[in-house]
């Protein structure tokens, strides 16, 4: 038990409330209950020892009354079976409070961690050239990643208010992200839509209007959610167009680029 405030408060709220009784002796028939009620205020202030501390000077200072008003001779059966209860009373409130601490401690600790854990992980993910959302069962966005952002021009503001996938869907198309005609767009979107909802998890390539291509997958995830990654396939699958565009897609590998476009749409 560490020698705090919080450690040394109990027994010295106990050893006060005895010595009140003891001089108001005529006002005050019982202090069991007062007793009690500050070794619950122990456990919860400081833990275990604490409460088991100022269980321990309750019950010695109890006793030490009982004596001093009846005497060792004195004191009969029906003295003592009231100063039997409230030792037993306060040693179970001790036990429970303090339990009942350490494991909130022990709750919050591993939310801390748990919060860490993920700031550590969402941080990482911000680092991959993978686009990468995180949808709950209802599918809206729990998590989008900065190459997700920046592949579908999402602001930041959209993408921090968990929007339903759908409104992702419909924001890349008023973007004009897609490299799609404007009369199948509909059909692309509702495509994409039941994939996602069934956990369809067929890879397919989207052609973005500025030249890159996004190999698409989706996984079902046990709570119900899905995850979907957008890999940067466009070296692969421009193999094959004409020559004169090689240059350009080239320049479209390159990710230093891709971060200067970042920074000027927050200058912008």
């Amino acid at each position: 038990m560490r020698f705090g405030w919080r450690a040394i408060s109990g027994p010295a709220l106990t050893a006060a409330a005895l010595l009140l009784t003891m001089h108001f002796d005529r006002f005050i028939p019982s202090p069991a209950p007062l007793l009690v009620g500050i070794v619950a205020l122990a456990g919860a202030l400081s833990g275990l020892a604490s409460a088991i501390a100022s269980a321990a000077v309750a019950v010695i200072g109890a006793t030490l009354l009982l004596l001093g008003r009846h005497g060792v001779s004195g004191a009969t059966s029906a003295d003592l079976i009231p100063l039997g209860l409230m030792a037993i009373t306060a040693a179970a409130t001790a036990g429970i409070t303090g339990l009942m601490r350490e494991r909130l401690l022990g709750t919050v600790a591993a939310e801390r961690q748990s919060h860490a854990t993920a700031a550590r992980l969402s941080a990482a993910l911000d680092q991959v050239d993978i686009g990468i959302v995180l949808l709950d069962a209802e599918t809206r966005a729990e998590f989008i990643n900065r190459a997700f952002r920046d592949y579908f021009a999402v602001p930041d503001e959209i993408a921090d208010g968990k929007p339903p996938f759908i409104a992702l869907m419909y924001h890349s198309r008023d973007t004009g992200a897609f490299e799609l005609p404007e009369d199948e767009l509909g059909t692309f979107i509702a495509q994409r839509m039941e994939m996602v909802r069934i956990g369809d998890a067929t890879p397919i390539n989207i052609a973005l209007r500025n030249g890159e291509v996004l190999r698409f997958v989706c996984n079902a995830l046990p709570d119900g959610g899905r995850m979907l990654s957008y890999t940067p396939v466009t070296d692969l699958v421009r193999h094959t167009d004409a020559p004169s565009r090689a240059d350009y897609y080239r320049s479209l590998r390159d990710p230093t680029g891709r971060r200067l476009i970042r920074h000027l749409r927050a200058a912008e």
